[in-house]
């Protein structure tokens, strides 16, 4: 007979996973805003909030109370491991800047990687209260249990509505960065650029875009961005048309992709690809 109490793998991940990016997620909320939590400025023009380490520390702390053996990374911290090969990525605020200045557009981001491969992923809007999920090989859901679709997979008729995310560390003049967006804003109906990742990722897992360009993107938020939006049906590329691998290591050169469906995939790439043969 089969085991009726048998849970589906991951699921005990799942749910703490959860439960910690809503925390995270009331913590920030509780104090948005707020313009004495800027605290300065990095090379790059971002800026740091003490926002971000109250949050962190909070998920950190539940991550390993439950899994005390496994190894966790985030942006300000890095906790070892003692052999199990899991890895914890947390992003306690994608979107910072947004956040920093009063813009309600920011997120929590957790996800569990086996190896480099991503099983769980977690996006947790707190402005909104709206979460995200997604298991290897059971699909991506909202908060209330139902299925995430994805984009659609034929190409919308006055061009797609894309994302775009690069990574902080790009140069503003950067030739191909620039190549890249404006030849998609000229050929595509619309290119947001949202300044907070995980957002771009949970609007393609909802179909509310119909596609996600990223170029040198960054590492932490990535693989549970990305285990979202292909179990809602999206194929990730990179951006030379081969399979994407969304891992966290590595040189960040190495983390560029087009996230769409059928007609809309082939459509982007080609678009990028003319960018790239250009710049070669």
């Amino acid at each position: 007979m089969p085991d009726l109490g048998r849970r589906p793998p991951f699921a005990a991940e799942r749910r703490v996973a959860v439960a910690a990016a809503e925390a995270g997620g009331r913590l920030l909320c509780g104090h948005f805003g707020d313009t004495g939590a800027v605290r300065t400025m990095r090379p790059h023009g971002d800026v740091v909030t003490a926002l971000a380490p109250a949050a962190e520390e909070l998920i950190l702390t539940r991550l390993r109370h439950h899994f005390p053996h496994d190894r966790i990374l985030s942006r300000g911290a890095a906790l070892p491991a003692t052999g199990t090969g899991r890895t914890w990525l947390v992003d306690p605020l994608d979107g910072r800047d947004n956040a920093a200045i009063g813009l309600p557009a920011y997120a929590v981001g957790i996800g569990l990687c086996v190896g480099d491969i991503p099983v769980v992923g977690v996006v947790h809007e707190p402005v909104t209260g709206r979460t995200w999920h997604a298991v290897t090989g059971q699909g991506a859901h909202d908060g209330d249990g139902a299925r995430l679709r994805g984009p659609r997979s034929t190409l919308p008729g006055p061009g797609p509505v894309l994302a775009w995310t690069q990574g902080q560390a790009v140069d503003r003049a950067d030739r191909t960065a620039t190549a890249l967006r404006g030849a998609l804003e000229r050929r595509c109906r619309r290119v947001l650029r949202l300044w907070a990742p995980l957002l771009g990722w949970s609007l393609l897992a909802r179909g509310t875009v119909d596609g996600f360009v990223g170029y040198r993107a960054e590492g932490v938020g990535l693989p549970p961005g990305a285990l979202l939006a292909a179990e809602a049906g999206a194929e990730l590329r990179t951006l030379r048309g081969a399979p994407f691998r969304p891992g966290f290591g590595g040189p960040d050169t190495g983390r560029g992709f087009v996230a769409a469906r059928a007609e809309t995939l082939t459509y982007v790439l080609e678009e990028v690809a003319a960018v790239l043969r250009r710049a070669s």
